[in-house]
Formats: C-alpha cells, structure tokens, sequence
C-alpha cells in the first residue's frame, strides 16, 4: 500500500507517495525526490552503527544532517491531516 510523505525543503511544502517497497526509509525518498546523492551520507551512518550502541545517535546524526541539506518535518501523512 502507497502512502505519502510530508516535508519541508528549502522552505517549501511538498508531498509525495512512498512506499516500501521502493524505497528503504522516508529519508531516502525525500533525498532521491529532490535530486540528492546519499552515498557519503550512508557510508557514514553504517560506520556510526558498527561503532556506537542504540538508535538514539543514529536517529540524531540523520536529523542533523538532513536539516544541514534543508529538510524539515520530514514524516507520514496521516488521515486527520488530510481532513484539516
């Protein structure tokens, strides 16, 4: 099943359809919507995994780098979204 994803780029709302069974994650897609070559940035998440413990640092390293790039509120669209 497709679902959509909410973010914000460069100041600019956008929405698009995700589905797992193309993409790994949301982050993922919103890069590749945009253009964007993560293979600098998932070689460094993989050697941050191998050498840290808990998601917690991971979770914040792609939070951080993904605002550095000019992302914003990056999540799932859900129903009562759509109904506002």
């Amino acid at each position: 099943m497709a679902r959509q994803v909410t973010y914000i780029f460069k100041k600019q709302r956008k929405t698009m359809q995700f589905s797992y069974g193309v993409y790994h994650d949301i982050y993922e897609a919103v890069a590749h919507a945009e253009g964007i070559d993560l293979t600098k940035f998932l070689a460094m998440e993989k050697q941050l995994a191998m050498s840290c413990r808990g998601q917690g640092i991971l979770k914040n390293h792609r939070k951080t780098e993904f605002a550095q790039m000019g992302f914003s509120e990056i999540k799932f669209v859900r129903d009562e979204d759509d109904k506002k």
